[in-house]
């Protein structure tokens, strides 16, 4: 049976990670992926001449660990304006950050939407995270919605743009998520400018897979590990279709839906989303900002024109427009595309019903559920020989996933080293 120091079951960002710390100590490692190349949930594809994330994401460089491993300026970074274009009942206002665009700050003021109170508030909310984020993530914590309610926050910033806004972010409109989580999110929105690389969110994890190949990790996809088992003082992974390997440590970062079967842990709770993609000859307004709809009058939580920002994103002439709603579990139906363009209409002031539908994107597991109180770091090994890594693990984000597979390959090169 082939033999090796590490397995890595998983190509996401935790398990290539996880792969390049331990391929830079010297170790013999091999990552097994079950589909049919890396990224795990990041992804780009091509459709007719345009970039499709699977679903929106954003890559934030203001992230520590994306700072620190991944190597942002080959990437291009498109950079989304840090504001927000809200709908409300009575026309339009953009909400834009007073210091990276100080000329939108009249606007700001004049938009009804803050309150020198309301200002107040946001200040006490944010300014623990912003001076000491690691005392926030290790204190006290309780529910997004019960924290906001107890500040007081019960105007308009919070109900038409904080709660569209993080609804998105979060995949959750419950208010169930973690306050400290929700506020070291923001605080990365508030000292970073997140966008998307040139050629679409799946250019970090090939970057990352490139680095790992590079120091000697082996990377396999179409390998889809069917089971783990321990044998004495090695572990075998069963593949389909292939020989099993065996190794002295496995690493198992697979989504947490996908634990069951695997190792001896239930399904990590997720929350869904679902994207849709739209080509259109004309952009529905020249604003680059993300748009929330502050009536809450259907199922999108946000909605940009991704091509004023990445222009690389649609062939030249045409206009792409992501919309995201949240994708309901159990049998809650999922949002119809009647609806979908009946709510863009109204966001964006200009008929959607023409606009060509390139890809509707459901991914049920898009996130982890992150509920209070927030417990990041969850333990390294599992089991003899056995260890678990992923944003499940950690944060529910691409620093969480980044960090616990760094945490996770320290774990296994110290084990290893020990003899244990």
């Amino acid at each position: 049976m082939e033999q090796h120091d590490v397995i890595v079951i998983g190509a996401g960002l935790a398990g290539l990670r996880a792969a390049t710390r331990l391929a830079l100590d010297g170790l013999d490692v091999t990552v097994l992926e079950a589909s049919d190349a890396v990224g795990g949930r990041q992804r780009t594809d091509r459709v007719d001449g345009f970039l499709l994330d699977r679903g929106f994401h954003v890559l934030n460089p203001a992230y520590p660990a994306v700072r620190r491993w991944v190597d942002v300026e080959p990437l291009r970074v498109r950079r989304f304006p840090v504001a927000v274009r809200v709908r409300r009942a009575g026309g339009v206002r953009e909400l834009a950050h007073p210091l990276r665009h100080p000329s939108h700050l009249v606007a700001t003021l004049r938009s009804s939407l803050v309150t020198p109170r309301d200002a107040a508030i946001l200040a006490r909310w944010l300014a623990p995270v912003l001076l000491r984020p690691q005392a926030v993530a290790r204190g006290d914590d309780r529910a997004l919605a019960e924290a906001w309610t107890a500040l007081g926050l019960r105007s308009s910033l919070r109900t038409e743009v904080l709660e569209p806004f993080l609804a998105g972010v979060l995949a959750d409109d419950s208010g169930e998520t973690s306050d400290a989580f929700a506020r070291l999110l923001l605080r990365s929105f508030v000292l970073g400018r997140p966008g998307v690389p040139e050629h679409g969110i799946g250019a970090v994890p090939l970057q990352l897979a490139a680095i790992a190949r590079a120091i000697g990790a082996r990377i396999r996809v179409d390998a889809r590990v069917t089971a783990v088992r321990r044998t004495g003082r090695s572990t075998e992974v069963a593949i389909a279709g292939a020989p099993a390997l065996e190794a002295r440590a496995v690493v198992v970062a697979v989504g947490g839906e996908a634990l069951p079967g695997l190792v001896d842990l239930p399904a990590a709770p997720t929350k869904g989303l679902q994207t849709w993609w739209f080509a259109s000859e004309q952009p529905p307004s020249a604003s680059a900002s993300l748009s929330v709809d502050g009536r809450r009058r259907g199922p999108i939580v946000n909605t940009v024109v991704m091509s004023h920002t990445a222009p690389g994103y649609a062939p030249e002439g045409m206009h792409l427009v992501q919309a995201t709603c949240l994708l309901p579990g159990g049998e809650r139906a999922a949002p119809a595309e009647g609806d979908v363009r009946r709510q863009l209409t109204e966001i964006w002031g200009r008929d959607a019903g023409s606009w060509r539908l390139l890809r509707r994107d459901d991914i049920p597991h898009a996130l982890p559920a992150q509920p209070a109180p927030l417990r990041p770091a969850k333990p390294a090994r599992l089991s003899p020989g056995l260890y678990v890594a992923g944003d499940h693990r950690d944060t529910a984000s691409i620093q969480g996933a980044l960090v616990s597979g760094e945490r996770v390959a320290r774990a296994v090169a110290g084990d290893l080293r020990r003899g244990r």
